[in-house]
């Protein structure tokens, strides 16, 4: 670099830092020490890449993930700096509640590519972008940022591990080892040996001086010629620019005081003019349309549906598993929309190995690695490709709803796919009955969710979810289960049958409710059939959509001011929770009874399971007859 150039760059550095101590001093609260020494690494790489305030939302553009968004400041300043938006604007309206300049990096901002804060979780999304520049046969780079101390995540470690195994090097991750994180020295904290690990696992490894303009440049144009995911670890500065803040780990997270900033200000040779910024932060207006977040668009062809006829027996994951290859196949095939298939180890059990063995490239198989493939599924979806994850049910929701909330945050395109979810699990047991999906999927405001009731809308779900934009769970169980059939005997879900998001499905008509999902269809029938030989009239009600209640069809079905709800999940959060809140928040009158999970079940065969607990149904049947003659005594 040019002498010329070096003191640019030392001037625009400085400016940088000055830009990142008025924004937290403002705001008084934010990260400035870790900040201040990634800047300097930040510059150079935003410099460098293909990316800037006309092209970021460019297919062909480079992809930048700073994975420890808590350096918010630092990113914000650059950025701003670069031209991507008013630097004014995020100095004064940092951390203030409705501006789109958090204290963590959002999607909102133009130029950041993923919304991070959770640590550990940046080198999976950069992974996701990786995946789909493969299927898009683009050329993008892709840099992720880190810091040291949240190298002692887990989550890295598989994210390591994947990008070495599909030979990633279009990644170039830069590790910020100013060696301090909140609690002290790293070594003390959490001693770690963060170069033998990236080593270890089949990563170039770089060290420079995260502050020497010539050795960041230097090491991103070498990172370029080297056929393997490139770590460089920038030796830096903890507060770097300002002397009374180097190396200090309390300005991890602690803000200066008005007279610390003018000392600063003093020291970096710039000019104190927070005034300015006081008096703008106080004009402030929120606007909502500045959250929206860019969408490239999907364009998925479902194919179409299988029909499974009322002869056949079959378990609702090998209709998903047919339904996915028609998708898949008829997309590649056609060269439509891409499509990314993600698995950890499970592929047989969860029905896509079909799909590894016919469209390898469309195939991505991480290992038992559920906390990177959750988050790297996310992240490919969100260049134009459709993702979809599938796995058991307590691991792609209870084991990593962290990582599911973070794709939720990031509004993706992903679609989970999970099994052997409630008590149809086989004999494997409580720790892998998953009886909170529900309750736990219903703390996601964006995720939909669908639980199809048999092969027949199992398939036309699959199809539904893929050509449609956004976050989607469909669970099911393990177990082979009946075709459902209409009066006449003919499949319900299928010839004239189109899955409409929301809309509860009549199945029987009757004079009292019982509401149902799932495989647990199949199961309320029998207990209609068995309530119909004494006269009493069940209307069974399948609600494949919980989230979304089909309220005319609901209001219909409570005249009588009695509902029955039958499921195999925690009875606490399942469907007849919702149920409950619709009626009281509606102002209706109407019993709720749930007929559901109330312990951790036992391992065993399904009927089993559901006789022990008290959910067969005979048991529910006699129940609900009870329930039925009670309230009649009553009344009368």
């Amino acid at each position: 670099m040019k002498i010329e150039d070096k003191i640019e760059f030392r001037k625009l550095s400085n400016l940088c830092r000055g830009d990142i101590l008025k924004m937290t001093t403002l705001a008084e609260s934010g990260h400035p020490g870790g900040s201040m020494s990634m800047v300097d690494m930040l510059l150079s790489v935003y410099n460098f890449a293909n990316i800037s305030k006309d092209n970021y939302t460019d297919q062909e553009r480079d992809r930048i993930i700073v994975s420890n968004g808590h350096t918010s400041p630092g990113v914000y300043s650059v950025l701003g700096r670069y031209g991507f938006f008013n630097i004014d604007e995020a100095i004064s309206f940092f951390r203030l509640a409705g501006s789109i300049f958090e204290g963590h990096i959002e999607r909102t901002v133009p130029g950041i590519e993923w919304s991070t804060g959770n640590l550990g979780q940046g080198l999976s999304a950069a992974c996701g972008f990786a995946v789909a520049r493969r299927l898009l046969k683009k050329d993008f780079g892709i840099y992720v940022f880190m810091g040291d101390g949240e190298q002692q995540k887990g989550q890295i470690g598989e994210a390591r591990r994947f990008a070495a195994k599909y030979g990633f090097s279009e990644i170039t991750a830069f590790i910020d080892f100013n060696q301090l994180q909140i609690s002290g020295n790293i070594n003390e904290v959490m001693p770690q040996n963060i170069a033998d690990n990236f080593l270890s696992d089949g990563w170039e490894v770089m060290h420079i001086n995260g502050h020497d303009p010539d050795e960041l440049y230097n090491s991103i144009i070498k990172a370029k010629t080297i056929e393997k995911p490139v770590a460089i670890i920038a030796h830096t500065v903890m507060g770097k620019g300002v002397s009374f803040m180097e190396n200090r780990a309390v300005y991890h997270g602690k803000t200066l005081s008005y007279e610390q900033l003018e000392e600063a200000l003093e020291e970096l040779e710039l000019e104190n003019d927070i005034e300015k910024y006081i008096n703008l932060r106080k004009d402030f207006r929120y606007n909502k349309d500045s959250h929206k977040i860019y969408r490239h668009k999907n364009n998925v062809v479902a194919g179409s549906p299988n029909v499974y006829t009322v002869e056949v027996k079959m378990d609702n994951r090998s209709a998903f598993g047919s339904a996915l290859y028609d998708t898949v196949a008829h997309n590649v095939t056609n060269d439509l929309s891409k499509i990314a298939v993600f698995d950890c180890d499970l592929a047989s059990s969860v029905k896509t190995g079909k799909i590894w063995e016919d469209f390898s490239e469309n195939f991505f198989e991480s290992g038992i690695q559920e906390h990177h493939t959750a988050t790297m599924a996310g992240a490919a979806s969100l260049s134009g490709i459709v993702s979809l994850f599938s796995d058991f049910g307590v691991f792609g929701v209870d084991e990593i709803y962290n990582q599911q909330r973070l794709n939720d945050i990031n509004d993706t395109n992903l679609k989970l796919v999970t099994t052997h979810v409630g008590l149809d699990v086989g004999e494997d047991g409580k720790t892998h009955q998953c009886i909170d999906y529900i309750g736990t999927m219903r703390n996601l405001y964006g995720f939909k969710v669908i639980l199809p009731a048999d092969p027949n809308q199992t398939d036309r779900a699959v199809r539904h979810a893929m050509v449609n934009y956004g976050n989607y769970l469909i669970a099911m169980g393990r177990s082979k289960i009946p075709v459902i059939s209409d009066s006449e005997g003919s499949p319900l879900f299928a010839k004239d049958y189109d899955f409409e998001y929301g809309k509860i499905d009549v199945v029987k008509d009757g004079d009292v409710p019982l509401l149902t999902y799932g495989t647990m269809l199949q199961r309320s029938l029998k207990v209609f059939d068995i309530l119909r030989t004494k006269n009493i009239e069940l209307a069974v009600l399948n609600v494949s959509c919980p989230f979304n209640i089909d309220r005319e069809t609901l209001k219909r079905y409570l005249k009588k001011g009695l509902v029955f709800v039958y499921e195999d999940h925690n009875c606490n959060s399942g469907l007849g929770s919702i149920i409950s809140n619709y009626i009281c928040s509606n102002g209706l009158a109407a019993k709720v009874v749930t007929f559901g999970v109330t312990g951790y079940a036992y391992s065993g065969k399904p009927d089993d399971i559901y006789r022990l607990m008290g959910i067969d149904h005979e048991s529910v049947a006699l129940k609900i007859e009870k329930e039925i003659k009670n309230m009649t005594a009553i009344s009368s």
